[in-house]
């Protein structure tokens, strides 16, 4: 009678996985991220409706390397501007907690030569790499903003563009 019991309850068992597919737990794989640019469906892979690539600190990685001149030009193909791209990114998303009402962790963002300045802790921000500049760091993490919206996935690109193309005051 036992034995009898086992073998139903694995029976009922193998039919619930089987009927469920054994995919109800299961999460859609993540698309691959590129060196340092946002994943584009191929041809054969139907894009997601929700989904949205993110950048991870893994896929920043430096467009060149660092001991040489700075690469001039993003994954896209176009320069990415202190003032005209990257601090209008700050202004909206950090400058109240790092610059306008304080300056936490004494980073202040106010400026070029604030943010290459560093912190309470030492330099932030390494250019020409992004993947090792806790600048870029904290935000693909999601650390950063602490308050307030976080960056998009294109405003995080600009950002990791910028500091990978040298991190220039241009």
């Amino acid at each position: 009678m036992k034995r009898i019991f086992s073998l139903t309850i694995a029976i009922l068992t193998l039919m619930a996985l089987s009927a469920c597919g054994g995919s109800a737990a299961q999460t859609p794989p993540v698309p691959a991220i590129a060196t340092a640019t946002l994943a584009q469906p191929t041809a054969t892979e139907a894009p997601a409706a929700t989904e949205t690539a993110v950048p991870t600190v893994e896929a920043v990685q430096p467009t060149a390397d660092p001991t040489e001149s700075p690469a001039t030009e993003s994954a896209g193909g176009t320069n990415v501007s202190f003032a005209g791209n990257v601090m209008p990114i700050m202004e909206s998303k950090c400058i109240k907690c790092h610059g306008v009402e304080s300056t936490k962790e004494g980073l202040n963002l106010m400026n070029y030569d604030n943010l290459m300045a560093g912190s309470f802790n030492g330099q932030v921000l390494i250019p020409g790499d992004a993947a090792n500049s806790l600048f870029v760091q904290l935000i693909v993490e999601g650390e950063m903003p602490n308050r307030g919206p976080k960056l998009t996935p294109e405003e995080l690109q600009v950002i990791i563009d910028w500091v990978n193309q040298g991190a220039l005051n241009n």
